[in-house]
C-alpha cells in the first residue's frame, strides 16, 4: 500500500495547513518520521520542522506516545495496525522555497509539509489535496507537477500520486484563483499560473514567448528527437510589487516576480522587467536538465537531514546562468545588442567585487551552505557568486571552444554529452567532482583542464577582450560613474527616507574613512542626505575632493572626513564590430543564434 497523505488549508487566516500521513504497516519497533532540513535547489539548512505547530499520533482513535529524537525527527510508540500522524504547519513564508497560506491563495513545497517515514523513501505516495471550507473558496483551483490519481481530474482538488518521496516533494502545489493558460511545445503540454493582481495581463504573448524559449532549450539537448525530459511542465508564478526568484523542480518551477515585469495587453516593446522575467523562466527551465537530471554525485541520493557538499555548483548554477540569457537571444527574445549588454553587466558586477580574488568558485560552491545564502555586509569583499562568475567561466569556456574549433564544437556539445551520460536512469551515479572537465575535453577534443582549474579552483579572471576578439566583439573597460555613491565612495546604500549603508567595498574612500555597514548617512557637507538625493549631492564633487559626512551608528552621531576616490570601479561595455570580417561574423552568428 502507498504512503497516504492528506493536506488541507484548514485555517487560511491563521496560515495553517493541516496534514495527515497514514501508514498501514509502520515499523514494529516504532516508526520514525522526519521533515527535511533543506530543499534541493536552495543550499542552506532552513529547519522546516520549526513550522510544525503540534503533532499527534493515533492508532485508530487511540492516541500514541511520540518522542522527539532531534530537531526534525519524531518516533511513535510501536503499533501493529495502521498509524496516523496528524500535525499543523504554519505557512507564512512568501518565497519559492517554503509554504504560504492566506485567504487569497495557498502554496507549498512538499519538503516543508510532508513528513518522511524513515525507511520508506522509495515507496509510492498518494496525497489528497483538499479544499478550504467555506463558500468564499468555491472557485479555488489547483496547479501542480504531481500526476492525478487514475480517474481523477487534473487541475482540481483531489488525489495525486508520486512514485516515491523524492517525487512527492519535487512537485510544489499552488491553489487559489490564479490566471491560467496552457500551451504546447513540440508536443509536450505546458501551462502557466499567475497568482496576484496583474492589470491587463497578456497571457497570449506570455505563452507565445515561453513556447519559443522552451522549444529552443529542448532542441539544444535533443536536436534529433526534440523530446522534453518530462510529460508536462508548469510555471507556478507569483506576482508581487517587489520580488525576483525561482526554484527548479523536475517538471515545473516556482517563480516570484514583479507584477510590472509581466506583459500587458497593448505593450509594444519588450521592457527590461519583462526580459528579466523571461531570463528567470529560462534559468529555471534549463535546470530541468542541468541539476534536476544531470546532477552532482554528491546529490545522489539527496541527504535531506544535512548539508550535501560539492565543488560543482559553479557548473550547475553558473552554466545555467550563462545559458538563461543566451537562449533568450537564440529564441529571438533578446537582440544581439541586448544580450551583449546583459553579459557586460555580469562582467561588471563580478569585476567590481574583490571577493572574487579571495575565494575560488570551487570554494564558493562548497561553502554555499554557510556563506552564499547567508550574506552579510562584507559579502562583496569576501565571497564570489558561483552564479555570476560561474556564468562568466561558462562563457569563457564556450568562446574558447568555438574559437579553437572554428565553430565546429561548443559548450552545447559538452551539455549534450553530459545529458547523454547522466540522464536519470536506473543505477544513476551523478557527475563526479572532476566530471565536468573530463566531459568538456571528451566532447571537444581540446585540452581544457588547466584553464578550467585556474578559473574555478584558482581566482584567475577570464580575459574577455582576447576571448571575444575572434567573434568581432570589442570589450571596453570604462570607469563606472553613473552612481556617484558607488564610484566616489565605494558603498551600496538602501532605504527611502533614510540612507543606510548596506556594503562598504574594499579599497574605497568610505572604507578608508571608517564608514561601516549599517551606518545611516544623514549629512554631506552640512546638507541633509536621504536616499533620493544622495547621488545628486555627490555629483557636484570631483574625484579626490575632501568632504565631510555625518552618520548615525548605534544612535550615536559620527563624523567622517572623506577623500573621494580617484579610481572608480570598472564598467564593461561590449559592442559588435560590423567591420570585423566574415569569419568573425560567422563565429558570432553561431554563438548567438545556435
Amino acid at each position: 500500500m502507498p504512503i497516504r497523505y492528506a493536506i488541507r488549508p484548514a485555517q487560511p487566516g491563521a496560515h495553517l495547513f493541516h496534514v495527515i500521513v497514514t501508514l498501514d504497516d509502520p515499523d514494529p519497533a516504532g516508526q520514525r518520521l522526519m521533515l527535511p532540513a533543506w530543499i534541493p535547489g536552495s543550499y542552506m539548512i532552513r529547519e522546516f520542522a520549526r513550522h510544525i505547530v503540534r503533532l499527534t499520533a493515533l492508532a485508530g482513535e487511540r492516541k500514541l506516545r511520540t518522542e522527539k529524537l532531534d530537531k526534525h525527527t519524531w518516533r511513535c510508540a510501536p503499533v501493529a495496525g495502521p498509524l496516523t500522524v496528524a500535525y499543523e504547519v504554519y505557512a507564512w513564508d512568501l518565497s519559492v522555497r517554503a509554504a504560504h497560506l492566506d485567504d487569497t491563495h495557498g502554496f507549498f513545497n512538499g519538503a516543508c509539509v510532508f513528513l518522511l517515514p524513515l525507511g520508506r523513501e522509495r515507496e509510492a505516495c498518494e496525497v489528497d489535496v483538499l479544499p478550504p471550507a467555506g463558500a468564499g473558496f468555491a472557485d479555488w483551483k489547483v496547479i501542480t507537477g504531481l500526476a492525478p490519481a487514475r480517474g481523477a481530474k487534473r487541475g482540481g482538488f483531489g488525489t495525486y500520486v508520486a512514485r516515491d518521496y523524492d517525487e512527492l516533494i519535487d512537485c510544489p502545489v499552488e491553489m487559489g484563483t490564479f490566471a491560467h493558460a496552457r500551451f504546447d511545445v513540440l508536443g509536450t503540454p505546458h501551462e502557466i499560473a499567475v497568482t496576484g493582481r496583474v492589470p491587463k495581463l497578456d497571457l497570449k504573448r506570455l505563452t507565445a514567448d515561453l513556447a519559443r524559449l522552451c522549444e529552443t532549450q529542448i532542441r539544444l539537448f535533443e536536436p534529433r528527437s526534440r523530446r522534453a525530459p518530462f510529460d508536462r511542465y508548469a510555471f507556478l508564478t507569483f506576482a508581487l510589487g517587489e520580488g525576483h526568484g525561482g526554484l527548479e523542480h523536475r517538471n515545473c518551477t516556482a517563480l516570484v516576480c514583479r507584477r510590472d515585469g509581466l506583459p500587458f495587453v497593448g505593450m509594444k516593446d519588450s521592457t527590461e522587467g519583462y526580459r528579466s522575467f523571461l531570463g528567470l523562466a529560462s534559468h529555471e527551465y534549463f535546470h530541468s536538465w542541468n541539476v534536476k537530471r544531470i546532477r552532482p554525485a554528491a546529490f545522489v541520493p539527496y541527504d535531506l537531514a544535512r548539508e550535501n557538499y560539492t565543488r560543482l555548483l559553479w557548473a550547475f548554477e553558473g552554466i545555467t546562468s550563462y545559458y538563461d540569457d543566451l537562449l533568450l537571444a537564440r529564441a529571438g527574445l533578446l537582440t544581439e545588442a541586448q544580450y551583449l549588454d546583459a553579459l557586460a553587466q555580469t562582467m561588471t558586477t563580478v569585476m567590481q567585487r574583490s571577493g572574487r580574488l579571495k575565494q575560488s568558485l570551487g570554494e564558493s560552491s562548497f561553502d554555499a551552505w554557510i556563506k552564499y545564502y547567508r550574506q552579510d555586509e562584507n559579502a562583496p569583499n569576501s565571497l564570489v557568486s558561483y552564479y555570476q562568475k560561474g556564468a562568466l567561466v561558462a562563457a569563457a569556456l564556450d568562446l574558447t571552444i568555438r574559437a579553437a574549433t572554428r565553430g565546429r564544437r561548443s559548450l552545447d556539445d559538452v551539455m549534450r554529452l553530459l545529458w547523454k551520460r547522466f540522464k536519470d536512469l536506473p543505477g544513476y551515479r551523478g557527475v563526479d567532482e572532476d566530471g565536468i572537465v573530463e566531459a568538456a575535453e571528451t566532447a571537444t577534443g581540446l585540452k581544457l583542464a588547466r584553464a578550467l582549474r585556474e578559473w574555478t579552483e584558482g581566482t584567475r579572471d577570464p580575459d574577455f577582450a582576447a576571448l571575444l576578439a575572434p567573434f568581432g566583439v570589442a570589450c571596453e573597460r570604462r570607469p563606472a560613474l553613473d552612481q556617484p555613491h558607488f564610484a566616489l565612495l565605494g558603498i551600496k546604500t538602501s532605504g527611502r527616507a533614510e540612507c543606510s549603508v548596506v556594503n562598504v567595498f574594499d579599497g574605497g574612500a568610505a572604507q578608508d574613512a571608517g564608514i561601516s555597514g549599517g551606518d545611516v548617512l544623514v549629512a554631506l557637507n552640512g546638507l541633509r542626505i536621504h536616499n533620493g538625493n544622495f547621488d545628486a549631492l555627490l555629483a557636484r564633487y570631483q574625484p579626490g575632493d575632501a568632504v565631510e559626512l555625518h552618520a548615525f551608528r548605534r544612535d550615536e552621531l559620527m563624523r567622517f572626513e572623506v577623500k573621494l576616490g580617484t579610481q572608480p570601479p570598472p564598467k564593461f561595455v561590449l559592442k559588435s564590430d560590423p567591420k570585423a570580417g566574415k569569419a568573425a561574423a560567422r563565429l558570432r552568428l553561431g554563438w548567438l543564434k545556435g
